[in-house]
C-alpha cells in the first residue's frame, strides 16, 4: 500500500474511485489491464490520501444532487485500513451532501458501513451492488481467492434488502470450461432471487481479455486448472472477447428466470436506475 493525492475524484458521470489496484486477487480481473495504466504492482494498492476532501469539494460546488458511483475500477473495501476509513469518510461527505451512492463491492466490509448506507437510503438512492460468479464456495476461493465468498455475498444482499436498500448483481464472467454451467448459473439465480435482489447485471456468457489481464489469467490457469491454458489457446487465441458455448442456452435460462421473478435485467436500465437521483423525502411529502 502507499499514498498518494489526488488532483481530482469525481468522473463527469460522478464516478469515483478512492484506489488503484486490488488485493482481491480475483483471476479474471480487466483491471489490471495495461490499457488503464497503473504504473505499480497492482497488489500494492494506490489510497488517494485526499479523496474525502476533494469529494466534498466536489459536492459542495454542485448546483444539483447527484448519484455517487463508486467500484467500477477498484473495490471501495480493499481490506486495507487506510482505504477503508477513505470509503467511510467518503460515505459520510454522500450523506452530509444528501447525495445518492450506488456502490460496487464483493466485500462483506461494506457491512460495518450499514448505520452510514442506512442514513444515505433515507433521503436519496443508496444500491448496494455484488459480483457473484460461482456457487461452488470451493471454486470461489480458486477465482476470488482474497474475498469473502459468494454464501456470504448472498447473505449480504439479504442484509442490505432487510435494511430497505435496494441491491443489484453482477452476474459474470462465465469462464468457459470453469463455471458455465446450468447447474452453476441456476445456483446463482437462486441465491439472487431469495435475497430479493431489484436486477442482475451480465454480459452474456463469456469473459473478455486483454493485454496484461491475459498474462495473469493465464498464469492462474495454470496454477490451478492444469491443462486448460492450452485448450484457451487453441480455441481463442488472442481474442478479447471470448464466447461459451454453452451462452445461448444459459442466457436464454437467465431470461426467463428474471422474468419469473420480475427482475430486472436490461443493463441500459439498470445503469438509468442507479445514476439518476431520487430524493426521497420529498417525494414522500408530495404524497401527503
Amino acid at each position: 500500500m502507499h499514498l498518494k493525492e489526488a488532483n481530482g475524484i469525481l468522473s463527469a458521470s460522478n464516478g469515483m474511485n478512492i484506489s488503484r489496484g486490488c488485493t482481491h486477487g480475483c483471476i479474471y480481473c480487466d483491471s489490471r489491464s495495461r490499457c488503464y495504466q497503473i504504473d505499480h504492482d497492482f497488489e500494492d494498492v494506490q489510497i488517494k490520501s485526499n479523496a474525502p476532501f476533494l469529494l466534498e469539494d466536489a459536492l459542495k460546488r454542485k448546483r444539483n444532487k447527484c448519484v455517487v458511483s463508486t467500484g467500477a475500477m477498484s473495490d471501495p473495501y480493499i481490506n486495507i485500513p487506510e482505504n477503508l476509513a477513505n470509503i467511510r469518510s467518503c460515505l459520510k461527505i454522500i450523506d452530509k451532501y444528501n447525495c445518492g451512492i450506488a456502490i460496487q463491492t464483493k466485500s462483506d466490509l461494506i457491512l460495518h458501513d450499514l448505520n452510514i448506507l442506512t442514513s444515505i437510503n433515507k433521503k436519496a438512492n443508496c444500491i448496494i451492488q455484488t459480483t457473484l460468479t460461482t456457487f461452488d464456495e470451493d471454486l470461489c476461493k480458486k477465482l476470488e481467492p482474497n474475498v469473502c465468498g459468494t454464501r456470504r455475498r448472498y447473505e449480504m444482499l439479504k442484509i442490505a434488502r432487510e435494511n430497505g436498500i435496494q441491491t443489484i448483481v453482477w452476474l459474470c464472467p462465465f469462464l468457459p470450461f470453469i463455471n458455465d454451467t446450468e447447474e452453476n448459473l441456476h445456483g446463482l439465480l437462486n441465491y439472487c432471487v431469495d435475497a430479493g435482489v431489484y436486477g442482475i447485471i451480465f454480459w452474456g456468457i463469456g469473459m473478455t481479455l486483454r493485454e496484461g489481464s491475459r498474462d495473469y489469467f493465464y498464469r492462474k490457469l495454470d496454477e490451478h486448472f492444469s491443462g486448460l491454458k492450452d485448450i484457451y489457446h487453441k480455441k481463442y487465441d488472442y481474442k478479447y472477447e471470448i464466447i461459451s458455448d454453452n451462452s445461448e442456452k444459459l442466457v436464454k435460462a437467465l431470461h426467463a428466470a428474471c422474468e419469473k421473478h420480475n427482475i430486472v435485467y436490461n443493463a441500459d436500465n439498470l445503469f438509468k436506475y442507479m445514476s439518476t437521483f431520487a430524493e426521497k423525502e420529498k417525494k414522500q411529502m408530495e404524497l401527503f
